[in-house]
């Protein structure tokens, strides 16, 4: 149970919102069948220690660089440490929502909407396969496989905790893989997914038996030893978002917004 002051605090906090993620304060109104949200209060929860630079920002899209090991939306043990919640508070837009998926191991850029009355014409780009892509990843070298290759498989939730594997069926992910530079035992790839399945890259990756360098989920699961324990900051999954490119569906505008970060070689 929630005492009633505990709430008048968290809609002072701004952590309460309607339907179109506006706050709510102490004295809103009340409106008859209206769908409310608010964010959880955790007892305790561990500090992500990276930033996330404002890549671009006009009326219309906000660009972030996202750090490795920053969750976008609340779920989970994460509410105050995720990419929306801080980019709330630190930016003043309450509006904000995030329009395509983007893991908590993996960095990069990261697009948001910020008024509702044209975020489905955003969202419609990212259904219909109209925004280009691009990943970058630190995987093992192996000269015996062709690049570049697309490789098409039908991915599914695995009964195995977080993995997606493959089935027989019809393809439903796509991936183009290309090598962009190799050092040793180690190459740097270059991703474009055509299609946005759960965990496509790595997956993908870890089927041609190049699982991706600090890979915790792929090709096995290496849960933690202690789950409350922070994760390992020093071994970030060396998987990038590196860029993002479309025809602006209100404005009609090239957009291309990039990551400036740097995967590392083992």
């Amino acid at each position: 149970m929630i005492a009633p002051h505990e709430w008048v605090d968290r809609m002072t906090r701004g952590d309460v919102v309607d339907d179109c993620g506006m706050s709510l304060g102490p004295q809103a109104p009340f409106r008859p069948h209206a769908k409310i949200f608010y964010y959880r209060s955790l007892p305790k929860e561990v500090p992500i220690p990276f930033e996330a630079p404002v890549l671009f920002r006009d009326d219309l899209l906000v660009a972030v660089d996202k750090p490795h090991f920053l969750p976008v939306t609340p779920g989970g043990a994460y509410l105050q440490q995720t990419l929306l919640v801080r980019l709330k508070r630190s930016l003043g837009i309450e509006t904000l929502t995030p329009m395509h998926r983007l893991d908590r191991d993996t960095a990069g850029v990261m697009l948001f909407s910020i008024q509702p009355a044209t975020r489905n014409r955003y969202h419609a780009l990212f259904r219909d396969r109209a925004v280009e892509k691009t990943y970058e990843a630190i995987a093992p070298w192996r000269a015996d496989i062709d690049f570049p290759r697309v490789m098409r498989s039908r991915l599914v939730e695995s009964a195995a905790f977080m993995q997606m594997e493959t089935v027989e069926g019809m393809p439903n992910a796509e991936t183009r893989i290309a090598v962009m530079q190799v050092q040793g035992a180690y190459a740097r790839y270059c991703l474009q997914p055509a299609t946005g399945q759960k965990h496509q890259l790595r997956a993908h990756m870890a089927a041609l038996g190049l699982p991706i360098v600090d890979d915790r989920i792929y090709p096995v699961l290496q849960p933690p030893a202690d789950p409350s324990a922070p994760p390992d900051f020093s071994r970030p999954l060396q998987l990038l978002a590196r860029s993002l490119a479309f025809t602006d569906p209100v404005t009609g505008q090239a957009r291309h917004f990039e990551s400036p970060r740097a995967l590392q070689f083992p």
